[in-house]
């Protein structure tokens, strides 16, 4: 068995034009292009206490400046239904904006009348808005407040709205740290009559201690194993680790177990340099390659 037998050609093809995460200040798109091709999609967070006026302002930087701006909209967040208006309105009408990310929101109560991302849906402001393309999130290390059924259940639900309204509905995955529960979570899927087009979340290089802090964050679990063996590995905790396992594992596996794989997206935890500069060239480390598909064979090095 060699290298090329098992990796997959596509998966490279969809890295190279992985999408990338900035915050909604803005102060990052003068760097961004420094490290990210024009045309990338870039993503806007929406944290908590954040004004959808800064996405707005950020998206329509981001769009001067060749990007495909993404704005992530937390339902919680918003205020009112006016408010989810005019933030649709204006992304729209200032920055072209076609696709959204939608997330509840890492608040515990609502602030206005959307307590998920299936009351922004109800609301008819998306299609109202041209939103043509929408991404959810997906949890392959299971949902921090839903059990897996639920969580399909919700995935199902978009499913049927993106058929009903004609939008393309994504689903894009919280980071993890090895490959194994995200060809798990698929076959969830698969199992669930899910078809959605999955985008993978990388966590971008960074060191573990930072890695471990966003992991905590995010609710990252059983893959955090992965990490510790990692820093045993390198027997250092100020080595960058970046995502390459995760991707070997899945560049490694049947065609058939990531079909539904559309694309890839950077958290770029240790910054945007590494994470670039890392997405220019993982696929020069053919040797990487060559282990993980033995691996995957069962095989041992020499």
């Amino acid at each position: 068995m060699t290298v090329s037998d098992q990796a997959s050609p596509r998966l490279a093809a969809l890295l190279s034009s992985a999408s990338v995460e900035i915050s909604s200040r803005g102060h990052q798109v003068a760097e961004l292009r420094d490290h990210f091709a024009e045309g990338t999609d870039v993503t806007i967070t929406f944290l908590p206490g954040d004004h959808y006026r800064h996405n707005v302002e950020t998206a329509t930087a981001l769009r001067r400046a060749g990007f495909n701006p993404v704005p992530h909209i937390a339902a919680r967040e918003m205020a009112s239904r006016d408010a989810l208006d005019d933030f649709l309105a204006r992304a729209r009408g200032e920055a072209a904006v076609s696709r959204i990310v939608l997330i509840a929101g890492d608040v515990a109560a609502a602030r206005g009348p959307f307590k998920s991302t299936r009351d922004v849906c109800s609301s008819g402001l998306l299609e109202a808005h041209g939103m043509t393309s929408v991404s959810v999130a997906g949890h392959p290390e299971g949902h921090p407040y839903l059990e897996l059924p639920e969580a399909l259940d919700g995935l199902k639900a978009w499913r049927d709205w993106g058929r009903r309204t004609g939008a393309r509905v994504d689903v894009v995955t919280q980071f993890c740290f090895e490959s194994a529960p995200i060809l798990q979570w698929i076959v969830e899927l698969d199992r669930a009559g899910i078809d959605l087009p999955v985008i993978i979340g990388l966590a971008g290089p960074a060191t573990p201690a930072t890695l471990t802090k966003f992991a905590l964050r995010c609710g990252i679990g059983n893959s955090m194993r992965a990490l510790r063996a990692q820093i045993g590995r390198f027997g250092r905790l100020l080595t960058d680790t970046g995502p390459d396992d995760v991707v070997r594992g899945l560049r490694c596996a049947p065609a058939v177990a990531t079909a539904s794989i559309a694309g890839f997206h950077l958290f770029p935890f240790g910054g945007l340099r590494k994470a670039g500069d890392w997405l220019r060239t993982y696929d020069r480390d053919p040797l990487g390659l060559q282990r993980a598909a033995m691996s995957g064979a069962g095989l041992q090095n020499p």
